[in-house]
């Protein structure tokens, strides 16, 4: 049995997570604040913190956590871009992670914010609530023919790609350092990453947030889309330049963005804000545009999701105390 600090607990977290523990036995306590260089010293007396994608893990928290007796940060998400890997190190404390909990689930919200953007769903459920039938405004176009860039073809972009290509009927073009051959069986041919810029009029990042893909959608790749390009981002927030695409939106040459990550979503994402002043001037002005969908990094959000990231979380501590987490499911820094 692990004692663990969990933190940024919401009721769903707090269910699912009981719920598995009746297999696993650790002791679990739940906190509902995230973490932070305040809120650190919460973990004291556990041997284990269990964060999620806001979580703040900089090198300053890790040092406090160790000298807390902390050995083991076990995320439950797939992202780990937060947690400063070579503090972790240095201070012997292992991160895992969950790789993978629903890949269609994020897929599948991708296809949801770009079929609500298309055809106007936002709009036109609000226009039919007070009473006005009126169609003008909302017209669409097909997705079948048109053709949809996948910027990284991990396991969610492939299933992004294969519900484009087979229930669509898209013109499906990809990129990524790697090739999935499975995708290439089925036609879908890779491109470099200018030439889908140029060609798509549908764009969806699938990439992981790194050094080399912070701000990929930025003042000049935006310059490189058609007019009237739809982009998509249901992957971390910091692959675009937010700046740069409400110039781009403002100027018509972005027609629609659905985004269910933001650059600095930590603030904001998973709280109620509601009757409260956004001091984000950035979010702020994007939701001032009609083209513009932003969910609050939901995409995961399913029962099969939620159950995946609750057993497979727990499970991960409980390797660790055995000594034998999953390779998979480890979290190093690369050499």
């Amino acid at each position: 049995m692990v004692k663990v600090a969990v933190f940024g607990t919401k009721q769903w977290v707090k269910s699912s997570f009981e719920e598995y523990n009746k297999s696993t036995n650790h002791e679990l306590a739940f906190f509902d604040v995230t973490l932070s260089t305040k809120t650190a010293p919460l973990a004291a007396g556990c041997e284990a913190v269990c964060a999620f994608v806001n979580d703040d893990l900089s090198g300053e928290v890790i040092e406090k956590l160790s000298e807390l007796g902390i050995k083991l940060i076990a995320m439950r998400c797939a992202g780990f871009d937060r947690v400063d890997l070579a503090k972790a190190e240095e201070k012997k404390i292992t991160v895992v992670r969950v790789p993978a909990y629903s890949p269609h689930a994020v897929a599948e919200h991708a296809v949801a914010l770009m079929m609500a953007l298309n055809r106007k769903i936002h709009r036109a459920y609000n226009k039919v609530r007070e009473g006005n039938f009126s169609i003008d405004g909302l017209l669409g176009f097909d997705i079948h023919g048109k053709t949809v860039g996948v910027a990284g073809t991990g396991q969610i972009g492939a299933i992004f790609a294969k519900i484009l290509k087979l229930g669509f009927g898209a013109n499906v073009i990809a990129y990524d350092v790697f090739q999935n051959k499975e995708l290439l069986e089925l036609g879908i041919p890779y491109v470099p990453l200018d030439e889908l810029l140029q060609q798509s009029d549908v764009i969806s990042l699938h990439v992981p947030l790194l050094k080399d893909t912070t701000h990929m959608i930025n003042a000049d790749t935006l310059k490189k889309m058609k007019p009237g390009v739809m982009i998509i981002n249901t992957s971390r927030g910091g692959l675009i330049d937010t700046s740069a695409v409400i110039q781009a939106l403002k100027s018509g040459h972005v027609a629609h963005l659905g985004i269910d990550v933001l650059e600095e979503e930590g603030n904001y994402f998973y709280e109620d804000m509601s009757g409260k002043i956004l001091g984000d001037d950035k979010l702020s002005r994007l939701l001032t545009f009609p083209n513009v969908i932003i969910t609050a990094h939901q995409a995961f959000f399913t029962k099969e999701a939620v159950n995946k990231i609750a057993s497979t979380t727990l499970d991960n501590i409980k390797d660790f105390q055995a000594g034998n987490v999953k390779k998979e499911n480890l979290v190093e820094k690369k050499k």
